[in-house]
């Protein structure tokens, strides 16, 4: 496990810029941590290191559900947080498919139970301050 510390919504941006090197094709990544933690700031981030060119295309899906942003790699942004029956809604929302060509960040992963493919990321967001953040990055295998 690694552990990271943001202290700006700057420095959560150029923290998913670095971690995005770490993800390609075929990977899900699961994030974790409350409401206001800072996870579709993180996607944003991955999204731009991954190769977005148009960072304002970033926003929460949670009322979609799935969106998807244009890079280099394809990357698919999923939000788990309104879904009564996330794992069966996984299926329903095509994340195999998704993982064959891109990247999968999903937002409030741990509505997934089981669900989630393995081996996949997992990254733990903690508030610790008003505008302070820690990551935890780690392999779910």
């Amino acid at each position: 496990m690694e552990t990271f510390e943001t202290h700006s919504l700057t420095e959560t941006y150029a923290l998913g810029r670095e971690l995005a090197g770490r993800f390609g094709a075929g990977d899900c990544v699961a994030l974790v941590g409350a409401l206001g933690a800072g996870k579709t700031a993180l996607v944003r981030g991955v999204a731009l290191g991954l190769g977005l060119r148009d960072e304002r295309m970033v926003s929460s899906p949670t009322f979609v559900l799935a969106q998807e942003y244009p890079a280099d790699v394809p990357v698919y942004h999923l939000d788990l947080y309104r879904l009564a029956d996330a794992p069966t809604e996984l299926e329903t929302l095509g994340l195999d498919e998704m993982l064959s060509d891109g990247v999968a960040l999903v937002e409030w992963a741990d509505r997934a139970g089981a669900a989630l493919p393995r081996p996949h990321w997992r990254i733990d967001i903690e508030i610790t301050g008003r505008r302070s953040r820690r990551f935890r990055l780690s392999r779910v295998d």
